[in-house]
């Protein structure tokens, strides 16, 4: 093929040479398509014995081709059913995820809707604990507020009644001094007629 080329090539300068007159353009191009021409010969030259060498080998590679196409089938066939085992293993796979996913997917949206009710549980729960911590802390400052006020009820009560207590027991101790008194008159007269003496006891 590449000849061809050259040829052509050649042929356009000898038509470009003819066209185009005399000249030092022409010496120019008549000397390039000698040394093209002397190139071409010399490739064509490498070409033939190239090709030469190629027909010798060309049985040995038809045989290795041969060899080779079979093994291809082989593989081919290998690859095949390799591919059909594998396309069987990956659609089950996927069935498996899919199946895994919706499961997922379905615990998912049930754990949310057992979170949102524990939230809404857990938000119920503090206010009425709340409530309950305001309640208890309004009645513990009634109650104080009402010992506070008892505490105070009673202490008057009971002064009152220290008071009277006293002003009768300044009332009677005159007469519980004189019966007193009088009754230790008495056992002092019955030690004596006993033949005792009170100081000794």
């Amino acid at each position: 093929m590449p000849p061809k080329t050259k040829q052509k090539g050649r042929k356009a300068g000898a038509q470009k040479t003819k066209n185009s007159g005399a000249g030092v353009e022409a010496e120019a191009r008549h000397r390039r398509v000698l040394l093209e021409k002397e190139l071409l010969q010399d490739h064509l030259a490498l070409r033939t014995e190239e090709t030469r060498r190629a027909k010798a080998s060309e049985e040995q590679l038809k045989q290795r081709l041969r060899g080779l196409e079979a093994e291809l089938a082989g593989a081919r066939n290998e690859g095949r059913a390799v591919y059909a085992e594998m396309s069987c293993q990956r659609q089950a796979l996927q069935e498996e995820m899919e199946r895994c996913s919706t499961q997922l997917a379905e615990e998912m949206r049930g754990l949310r809707k057992q979170l949102a009710t524990c939230q809404r549980e857990a938000e119920t729960a503090r206010r009425e604990a709340e409530q309950a911590l305001e309640e208890r802390d309004r009645a513990l400052a009634q109650l104080r507020t009402h010992v506070t006020d008892m505490e105070a009820k009673y202490e008057e009560v009971l002064q009152g009644i220290l008071d009277a207590l006293l002003a009768k027991l300044r009332n009677v101790q005159p007469q519980w001094d004189r019966a007193v008194l009088k009754l230790h008159t008495k056992h002092k007269e019955l030690l004596r007629q006993f033949g005792l003496n009170p100081l000794d006891l």
